[in-house]
């Protein structure tokens, strides 16, 4: 497995422990070696940025599949599917994610597309699953952020409006799904969708958020284009900005998405965003 250390991993890991399989992760620090050796996974060292550490890794570790929930938005993916081929492993199931259908020309979504060609092409047994927007644990970089914010502000701006669709996957109800890629056949050679069971607008995002929190915020729709200059500024004067411009210009794309592949074949039946949202909460609070 590479990327077990994640927020991801920290849930794919125990439950394909929990169903039997031997799982040996990568890791690149003590501290990560820690993190996935507690998950019930063995670490070995290695760097995706070095790509001799990983022929070593593949080569020495006997596996039969490859689950990989590193990102592919970083160029990585030749030198893992490359290193897993000469290892001999025969299945890989890979994560990327659903902003590979942006409009929006970025270097990411460009390396991701590349990376998905390259896992396409390759002698693999390959399986893409490509998860919408990740919610569900305090570990999480979207809802998490949102629930603290709704238990200080009296006021949230909506850009557009909060008009445009959000279709959320619970990081459980995601790791459910990447165990049954690995164990079902039918799953070979697939690309699925992975996300709520129902696309609901921004402002249903908020309210039910609030919601679980007891909260009732006053909702002001914002216009999108001020809104993504000042997100520009606020890129331009800090070192680690907690929202870019590209994540409010995507805010203006409906993003929703067919599950129903990933219904029949992995048998994904995610609950409703109303739950998961308060199991969240709770777990926050």
């Amino acid at each position: 497995m590479t990327g077990g250390s994640g927020f991801l991993g920290g849930h794919v890991i125990p439950l394909l422990v929990s169903r039997g399989h031997e799982v040996t992760a990568l890791a690149r620090s003590e501290g990560a070696a820690g993190r996935v050796a507690g998950l019930g996974a063995t670490a070995v060292p290695g760097n995706l940025d070095d790509p001799r550490s990983i022929d070593r890794c593949f080569a020495g570790c006997g596996a039969e599949a490859l689950v990989n929930l590193a990102s592919l938005g970083f160029g990585h993916a030749p030198t893992i599917v490359a290193a897993a081929e000469e290892a001999g492993i025969v299945r890989g199931v890979f994560v990327s994610t659903t902003g590979i259908h942006t409009r929006l020309e970025t270097a990411s979504k460009a390396t991701r597309v590349t990376a998905e060609s390259t896992i396409r092409a390759s002698d693999l047994a390959w399986t893409i699953l490509r998860p919408t927007m990740i919610y569900g644990a305090p570990g999480d970089r979207n809802m998490a952020r949102l629930l603290r914010a709704l238990a200080r502000v009296p006021v949230v701006p909506l850009p557009d409006g909060g008009r445009r669709l959000q279709q959320p996957v619970h990081v459980d109800d995601l790791a459910g799904a990447v165990t049954a890629a690995v164990e079902r056949p039918a799953a070979i050679g697939q690309t699925y969708e992975v996300a709520g069971p129902e696309a609901l607008s921004l402002r249903q995002v908020v309210t039910q958020a609030a919601d679980a929190l007891g909260r009732h915020p006053r909702l002001m729709a914002v216009p999108i284009g001020p809104t993504i200059a000042l997100a520009r500024a606020y890129e331009a004067v800090s070192a680690r900005p907690r929202l870019t411009a590209e994540q409010v210009e995507r805010l203006a794309e409906d993003k929703a998405f067919d599950i129903g592949p990933a219904r029949r074949d992995l048998g994904f039946d995610p609950r409703p965003f109303r739950t998961g949202i308060g199991q969240e909460a709770s777990l926050l609070v």
